[in-house]
């Protein structure tokens, strides 16, 4: 696998470490305190992470031609914690997945994102990027809520580096 490839690859699995350590902290919150008021974008962190999960949904749709397109929102948020995180768990190891099997051919590839306005052709070198940085961007903003519902926040930056990396990390990028 080439460097590029391997970028998107570490990303993806970076990805799942970050959901799962931030799942793990609010493991034992109740659907109460995981429904409620938070600073942020979203104005709770059931809606944040709901918001997470089904983008995911959404985009893995168009990079794996599923055809479900805008459909995918159709759904009910999940207000359970547990369900939550293994729904999440189950779309992170589909993007993983996806990255493993990747090549050069199809990062060059367009696939169709269903919107609002009428379809979209983007490449799969832009989708991955936007995918990722939309979880980081919306994860930060649950870090935040996380910490305002009185749980210290996960630290989510120990994965690339071999100074200060937690073990989970480890595991996560298949060196365990």
């Amino acid at each position: 696998m080439s460097h590029a490839l391997q970028s998107y690859l570490l990303a993806a699995q970076n990805n799942a470490w970050a959901n799962a350590t931030l799942y793990n902290a609010i493991s034992g919150m109740g659907s109460a305190a995981f429904a409620a008021p938070r600073p942020g974008f979203f104005p709770s962190l059931s809606q944040t992470l709901n918001h997470i999960y089904e983008v995911d949904l959404y985009y893995l749709d168009a990079l794996e031609n599923g055809g479900l397109g805008r459909a995918v929102y159709d759904r009910t948020d999940i207000m359970d914690v547990a369900e939550l995180a293994r729904a999440q768990a189950a779309v992170d190891a589909r993007l993983i997945a996806f990255c493993a099997d990747m090549t050069e051919d199809v990062l060059a590839q367009t696939r169709l994102t269903d919107r609002r306005e009428g379809p979209v052709q983007e490449t799969v070198a832009n989708l991955l990027p936007h995918l990722i940085q939309h979880q980081i961007h919306h994860r930060g903003q649950a870090h935040v809520q996380v910490q305002d519902a009185g749980i210290a926040p996960p630290q989510l930056d120990d994965f690339y580096l071999i100074y200060g990396r937690v073990p989970s990390a480890t595991d996560y990028r298949g060196e365990g």
